[in-house]
């Protein structure tokens, strides 16, 4: 909870941040392109949940150029690739929450999430037992992903 409460104060964007800094296990960006990168979620539903996130500072995916969202995009089939490698995931959910009544944790910096799935997963748990099971520690999925970015 205190990270999303974090990302509420003013001037703060926990993925502006994220994107100065290096790519390494503690910073969990795991590609940068041109105009976005990706990097894993902190707090994920399941190992491999991925975010894609413009590098511009903007609400909503309309106040971004067509070249950003055209590489956000492709970077989002891109994790589902190299997901699907890795993890072999037999779904994803996909999608992005713009604005607070969509549940946008981070408002006020437009990110798509990118979230294997698989039949009998626990992401229930979450609403039901207010805890996450990850079969995985984050830092071995940030090894994964990242070495399945590199290769792909």
């Amino acid at each position: 909870m205190e990270y999303m409460e974090s990302t509420n104060k003013p001037g703060y964007c926990i993925f502006c941040i994220e994107q100065i800094k290096g790519d390494d296990v503690e910073k969990l960006v795991a590609f940068r392109g041109k105009r976005a990168y990706v990097i894993l979620n902190r707090y994920p539903y399941t190992s491999g949940h991925l975010m894609v996130v413009p590098f511009v500072h903007k609400p909503n995916l309309e106040e971004l150029d067509p070249g950003t969202r055209g590489e956000m995009m492709e970077l989002t089939t891109r994790c589902m690739i190299v997901l699907r490698k890795i993890y072999k995931p037999q779904a994803f959910n996909m999608g992005a929450n713009i604005g607070e009544a969509a549940g946008a944790g981070v408002k006020s910096h437009v990110h798509i999430h990118v979230v294997p799935r698989w039949n009998g997963d626990t992401n229930f748990i979450s609403t039901i037992g207010d805890a996450r099971v990850l079969p995985e520690l984050l830092e071995k999925t940030y090894a994964r992903v990242k070495k399945g970015f590199e290769e792909s």
